[in-house]
C-alpha cells in the first residue's frame, strides 16, 4: 500500500514524493484533475456558511440551485431531482421511484430488467441488479429475482432486443435499468447508440420505464455530457454521481419525470416516496457540484473531452493488430482491451501481477483481470497518456515472456 499525501491535476503523490499518474481518475470520479480550483474554492466558502442541514421541513440554496442546474442539463423532460449520497443509493432510489410509480398508479408491476455483466452498486438493491457472482454469493438469500437480457455483442444485438420484447408483453415489466453505452464494472463492455435507442422504443410500447445509470457514463466520459444523449434518448430516470462534484465529494443525484414524480404526489401519506439519508443534499458537496456546473460553462470541458478522446483513439490504433490483445475499444475517453491469456474474467490470476507491474512505473492502472482499460482525467496530457501507453505493451510483452 502506498500512503498518498497530496493530489494535484492527473497525479496523486506518495509520502516520498513520487508522482502518481491517477489513469482511472481514482475509480471513475475524478473528471476535471484533482483539486480543481474552482470547485475546491466553492467547498471553502462553503463551510463558511454551512455545515449539514436536515434536507426535510428545510432546504437551502445550494441545492435549490443545483436542482436547477442539473435540470437544465439534463435530457429534456426530466423535471425532478431526487438527492442521496452515492451511486449505490441513486440507483436505489431509482428502483424504488419504479415500483412506486406503477404501485401509486393503480397497476402494479413488480419486475425488473437488467443487462448481463451490469454493475448498478453494492447494496442490496444494486447487487440483486448486477451480475451474479463470487462477489454476491454469500448474500444470495437476500436479493431478489430479475430478468436479465444477453449482451448486445456484435452481430447479436437482435438477440437482446427480441429478449426485452418478450419480458415485455408480460405487461409485468416496470423498468429496464441500463448502463447505457459502456458496462464499467462488467468489463468496460461497449455497444451502440442505436441498441439503446431501439430499448428504450420497445420499453415505451409496453408503457413500461427506462432507468438510465449514468453514475460511471456521465459528465462526458463517453464523449458527451450524458450517453443517453448518444440515443436520443431521455430516460424516465438518469442516476448521477461521481462527476457530479468533479470528484470532490460524495455526492448522488436521481432525476425523474414529473409523470413519476405527480405518482408520489398526494395528500394520502401511503402514497410518499418513503427514502431519506442523514446527509441527502449536503450544502458543501451541493456546492461542489455547482461549482462543477459552472466549471462546464465556463472553461471549455468539452474541448478536452474531445481532445482526449482523440488522444485515446490514436494511441490505440497501433494496438488494433497487437497479437497480445483482443477487443481493442474505445467510446470517448473510455478504452479498454483484453489481455489474450488464458483464463481470463475479473478474478483472472494475470489481475493482481498487472497492477504491482504498473505501480512499479507509477501508474495507477486497476485491470478488471485481464481487461486493462485507461479512464483518465481530462487533465492529462499525451506525454502522461505516452508513458501509460507503453507501459501496457511492456507489460503485455512481459506477461507473454513469463516475467509478469
Amino acid at each position: 500500500m502506498k500512503r498518498i499525501v497530496r493530489t494535484e491535476g492527473a497525479h496523486l503523490v506518495d509520502e516520498t514524493g513520487e508522482l502518481i499518474l491517477d489513469a482511472i481518475s481514482s475509480w471513475w470520479v475524478i473528471t476535471h484533475g484533482h483539486r480543481h480550483p474552482p470547485i475546491m474554492q466553492a467547498i471553502r466558502d462553503a463551510t463558511e456558511a454551512y455545515g449539514q442541514i436536515i434536507f426535510a421541513e428545510y432546504t437551502h440554496e445550494p441545492a435549490e440551485a443545483l436542482a436547477s442546474g442539473l435540470i437544465e442539463i439534463a435530457p429534456p423532460g426530466l423535471a425532478h431531482v431526487f438527492y442521496s449520497d452515492s451511486g449505490s443509493t441513486c440507483v436505489e432510489v431509482a428502483l424504488k421511484m419504479a415500483l412506486g410509480f406503477f404501485h401509486n398508479s393503480g397497476t402494479p408491476r413488480r419486475r425488473i430488467v437488467v443487462m448481463e455483466h451490469g454493475y448498478h452498486g453494492d447494496t442490496i438493491g444494486t447487487m440483486s441488479t448486477g451480475e451474479r457472482g463470487v462477489f454476491n454469493a454469500a448474500y444470495e438469500p437476500l436479493l431478489f429475482g430479475v430478468d436479465r437480457l444477453p449482451f448486445p455483442a456484435p452481430g447479436k444485438e437482435q438477440d437482446t432486443l427480441d429478449a426485452f420484447e418478450g419480458f415485455c408483453r408480460t405487461g409485468q415489466v416496470a423498468a429496464l435499468l441500463i448502463e447505457p453505452l459502456v458496462l464499467g464494472a462488467g468489463g468496460m463492455k461497449m455497444y451502440p447508440a442505436t441498441v439503446l435507442s431501439e430499448l428504450k422504443r420497445i420499453a415505451e410500447r409496453h408503457d413500461s420505464l427506462l432507468i438510465a445509470d449514468e453514475v460511471m457514463t456521465g459528465w462526458g466520459r463517453t464523449g458527451t455530457m450524458f450517453a443517453c444523449s448518444q440515443a436520443a434518448l431521455t430516460p424516465d430516470i438518469l442516476c448521477t454521481s461521481k462527476g457530479l462534484t468533479g470528484g470532490a465529494l460524495p455526492l448522488a443525484a436521481t432525476l425523474c419525470t414529473a409523470a413519476i414524480f405527480d405518482a408520489h404526489l398526494s395528500t394520502d401519506r401511503s402514497r410518499t416516496f418513503f427514502h431519506s439519508s442523514s446527509y441527502t443534499a449536503n450544502p458543501i458537496a451541493c456546492a461542489a457540484a455547482l461549482a462543477n456546473l459552472e466549471v462546464w460553462k465556463n472553461e471549455p470541458v468539452g474541448a478536452r473531452v474531445d481532445a482526449l478522446s482523440a488522444m485515446q483513439e490514436a494511441r490505440l490504433a497501433p494496438l488494433q493488430n497487437n497479437r497480445h490483445f483482443a477487443d481493442v475499444r474505445r467510446t470517448g475517453t473510455i478504452v479498454a482491451l483484453d489481455l489474450d491469456v488464458p483464463g481470463g474474467g475479473y478474478l483472472a490470476d494475470v489481475g493482481p501481477r498487472l497492477r504491482a507491474f504498473f505501480r512499479q512505473k507509477n501508474l495507477l492502472i486497476r485491470p478488471l483481470g485481464n481487461i486493462i482499460y485507461l479512464m483518465p482525467p481530462y487533465c492529462v496530457t499525451a506525454t502522461e497518456l505516452d508513458c501509460a501507453y507503453a507501459a501496457i505493451e511492456e507489460a503485455a510483452q512481459r506477461v507473454a515472456e513469463g516475467t509478469v
